[in-house]
Order: C-alpha cells, then structure tokens, then sequence
C-alpha cells in the first residue's frame, strides 16, 4: 500500500510539471492494424526503478491506441521544421517524458514542432519481429504529420524522425522502408508519402548483424534514403555497431550522415545531462540541423 502511494505521487508530480501538448491525435482513425495491446495504459515504474539525471522517468506500458502529441514553438521563433519523436523502451514500455516530452520541449528551443509518437507496446517476440506493429504506427504518423502540414503551417520538406533506442530501430525502419507500407491503404492520409526528410538516431538499437558492421536485411538504404545523424557511446551494451552499420551504409551511396561515438556513457540518458560527453549530443544535432538548413525558415 505504501509503495503504491509512493508511485502515484511521484507520478503525479511528474504529470503536474509537465506541459501539456498543444493538440493530440490519434494516428488511425478506427482499429489499428496488426497487433492488438491489451490495456490499461499505465506508467509502469516502480519506487524501486533506476532514475536518469536523479529524476525518476514514466515507463508507460499498455499502449493498445496510438496517438500524436503535439507541442509547438512560440510562433516567434518557428522555423517551420517538424520532427516525429519515438521514445525507446525495448518495444516492451516508452521513456516517454525521458525520450519524448522533454525531446520536444527542446526542440521547441530551436523553433521545431516536436510530435511524440505514442506507438503500440509491449510487442511480443524476438528483436527482430518486435517491431512489425510499431512500424505500421510510424509509417502512417509520419504521413499524418505531412497530410497537416498546410493546417499546422509546417513545410513538408523538412519533417524528420528522431528515435531512441527501441525507438531509433523504429526511425530507421521509418526511415529505410518507406517504399511500402506494412499495411493496406485505408484513406487519404495513406496517399501522403511517410519518407521522413532526415533522421536522428540516439543509440539506436538491433541495426546490425550481431557483432559486425554489417546492416540486417530488412534495413534497405537506397540513394532516397534520407540523411541521418548518429550518437552512440562505445560502453553502450546496445553496441555502437548498430549506429557504425548505418552509417556505412549510408555512406556507401553518399547520403550525408554525422556519426558521433563517445568513449562512455552507457545508454538510455535522453537529454539528460551528465559529467559524460555523450550527453551533449542536442549540441551535435543542433549543430548538423543548422548545416543542413533545417532549421532554416526561408526554405518554407
């Protein structure tokens, strides 16, 4: 009784010190296609859960309907620029505030829409047929995003994916296998491409053939492959391999890409800042956004 006191607390402050999104869709508008979750949606995290930056994070478990949230820049200060935000969490829960809320809070700083997507776990199976469903949440949020891209005054050529982790695996799927959905058409939105125009991967996982460089099959870089940036720290037990097979791949056929690997940092730190460099990895993307003109509101 005490512990479940103590969660929802602690769950409480979290949601009071958060910002609420500007708007909240659902991505499909009757019953998803492939797996069905079981609810409820609920935060998972314990009294006992290891905490990120000395702050506890929301695990949400439970995910059966998928949503976007919303959170816009001060109308000052947007460029135009949009990224679909897929937190991590092993396909099983989503860091949701670690590696979604607070990610869009922080591109907001740079002018940028930040969409969370809230996509389906937890997903039964290996790593390698977790992400079926998932993929089929983020093929059609990003061609949500691009269908409002009039109404939400954003440009349509520059809506990127930004995923960690579990979520990085799902962002590079998004961001290699648009060609076909995984599922069929179902209206409008579905004619809209779900390409993301760049994408940043934070020590994305299960890219690689298990200790090589070499992409898994189902990853398949083409020259429509779009940009990408990498961040990965070499003592990650999500090894830096993934990010390097990417890369190389992408490197290959010329696509431009930032790769960064730090010496340590572990995994699973979001944005949240620690003595260890890794961490300044928002500086990096700022960085290669800027480079790339991304951020760049003539091009609207």
């Amino acid at each position: 009784m005490k512990n479940a006191l103590v969660l929802f607390l602690a769950l409480a402050a979290v949601t009071m010190n958060a910002r609420e999104p500007d708007l909240v869709l659902k991505v499909w508008p009757g019953k998803p296609p492939g797996t069905q979750v079981p609810g409820p949606e609920k935060d998972v995290t314990k009294p006992s859960s290891n905490k990120v930056g000395g702050k506890r994070l929301i695990r949400l478990g439970g995910v059966s309907e998928p949503t976007l949230s919303v959170y816009r820049p001060k109308k000052a200060k947007d460029t135009g620029a949009a990224v679909v935000i897929c937190p991590g969490g092993g396909y099983n829960i989503l860091a949701l505030d670690l590696e979604g809320t607070e990610v869009a809070d922080w591109l907001n700083t740079l002018g940028v829409t930040g969409i969370v997507l809230k996509y389906r776990v937890p997903m039964r199976g290996d790593k390698d047929t977790k992400w079926q469903t998932p993929l089929k949440d983020a093929q059609r949020a990003m061609s949500l995003v691009r269908s409002h891209a009039k109404k939400w005054k954003i440009d349509p050529n520059r809506i990127g994916i930004l995923g960690f982790s579990a979520g990085g695996n799902l962002s590079a799927l998004t961001s290699t296998r648009f060609q076909k959905r995984e599922y069929q058409a179902i209206d409008k939105v579905d004619q809209v491409s779900p390409r993301p125009n760049f994408a940043c991967l934070i020590y994305p996982a299960w890219l690689n053939q298990s200790g090589t460089t070499e992409l898994k099959n189902y990853f398949t870089v083409t020259k429509g492959t779009p940009p990408m940036f990498f961040a990965h720290a070499m003592d990650d037990p999500i090894e830096c391999e993934a990010s390097i097979a990417m890369f190389l791949a992408l490197r290959k056929l010329k696509i431009p890409a930032d790769l960064h690997i730090y010496d340590q940092g572990g995994h699973g730190y979001g944005l949240r800042r620690t003595k260890q460099p890794v961490t300044t990895w928002p500086d990096r993307l700022e960085d290669w956004l800027r480079v790339r003109e991304f951020l760049d509101s003539s091009n609207q």
